[in-house]
């Protein structure tokens, strides 16, 4: 795949008078695992809700496969994996309603579900081993199974941008693994995924890019070239700490194949 998957320009986003997210601009080609690095506060929330199209920047533009945002809604080209916070976990529903959510932009206003659909369903709930808890109510799941419902739901609306807020937040390693392995498998496919993490140490282990925030992006590239201290410390007001800024597997991987 070629060109330009998300292209944001100039992008300024206020509320209520107050600048949240100021003059960003950023450009992710298909088939890329970007880590989206910053504090609370500095704007990863408010980029993803430019990119859905749930806010309206007050300056600038943004193209996703080199439509505006209405196509793109229009066209299911973006999912959704949102913070366990997000959730209301007492809603009566089951997982297999949840990842069947994925599909209701494929259906008609009284959304019945077609062999299509129920096949995109089962496919996603099998790929994230989540097919024998179809029926059960999502607020009895643990906080892994909570994250593969909704990993599942996005795999199910088949976008080919996927925006993932926190995935590995209060998740056993199993399905921190299972997770990341799909995620590989989506980026070969061409996908373009943009993960928001405050677990900086795992950057280097699957991002082959890296764009840090502080209220605008202050840069972004290939995670060898732009994860470094010096620009952490920009990023963050200070030292964080101590971390390895070591060349990303990922990219060894490739360059062995």
């Amino acid at each position: 795949m070629n060109g330009i998957s998300i292209d944001i320009e100039n992008v300024t986003v206020s509320y209520h008078g107050k600048v949240a997210l100021h003059n960003a601009s950023l450009q992710l080609r298909p088939g890329t695992i970007c880590g989206l690095v910053g504090m609370n506060g500095a704007g990863k929330s408010t980029l993803f809700k430019a990119i859905m199209g749930f806010v309206k920047p007050a300056a600038g533009r943004i193209l996703i496969q080199g439509l505006p945002i209405r196509q793109v809604q229009k066209r299911n080209l973006v999912a959704y994996v949102p913070q366990s916070e997000e959730v209301d976990w007492n809603f009566p529903v089951s997982v297999h309603d949840v990842v069947m959510m994925g599909r209701y932009g494929y259906m008609n206003l009284l959304r019945i579900a077609h062999s299509t659909d129920k096949r995109a369903v089962k496919d996603s709930l099998d790929r994230v081993e989540m097919w024998q808890m179809r029926d059960r109510q999502i607020g009895e799941l643990s906080g892994g199974q909570k994250k593969r419902t909704f990993f599942a739901r996005a795999l199910a609306q088949q976008g080919t941008v996927l925006l993932l807020d926190e995935p590995f937040a209060g998740v056993d390693i199993k399905t921190e693994k299972m997770m990341i392995d799909l995620l590989m498998e989506l980026r070969q496919a061409g996908h373009t995924i943009l993960i928001s993490t405050h677990d900086l140490s795992s950057i280097t282990t699957f991002c082959d890019q890296v764009v840090l925030i502080n209220r605008s992006i202050l840069a972004y590239g290939n995670t060898s070239e732009v994860f470094t201290e010096e620009n952490l410390s920009r990023t963050f007001g200070g030292p964080v700490g101590n971390l390895s800024f070591t060349k990303p597997r990922l990219q060894v991987h490739q360059e062995e194949r």
